[in-house]
């Protein structure tokens, strides 16, 4: 087996098995441009010149760690009892 390696200027795209509204891309994948990863989605569409695609390109965001609210203390320990 061998392994997929992106390499800069360059995508893969898939036909998306997800699809269920005519909105939704036809073809979905990932693209490396400058660096950088993209998620990246494909239309196939009719023109007046016959069939195209059309793309769009999201960068894809960096796996942050989840930061937790700070915990705010009201536990009062004066009760009288």
């Amino acid at each position: 087996m061998s392994t997929f390696e992106q390499r800069d200027n360059s995508g893969t795209l898939f036909r998306n098995e997800r699809k269920e509204q005519p909105n939704h891309a036809d073809y979905e994948g990932t693209a490396m441009i400058g660096g950088k990863e993209y998620w990246m989605n494909a239309w196939l569409k009719e023109g007046k010149k016959g069939k195209f695609m059309s793309f769009s390109f999201r960068e894809k965001a960096p796996s942050r760690p989840v930061e937790k609210a700070p915990v705010k203390d009201d536990f009062v320990d004066d009760i009288p009892f």
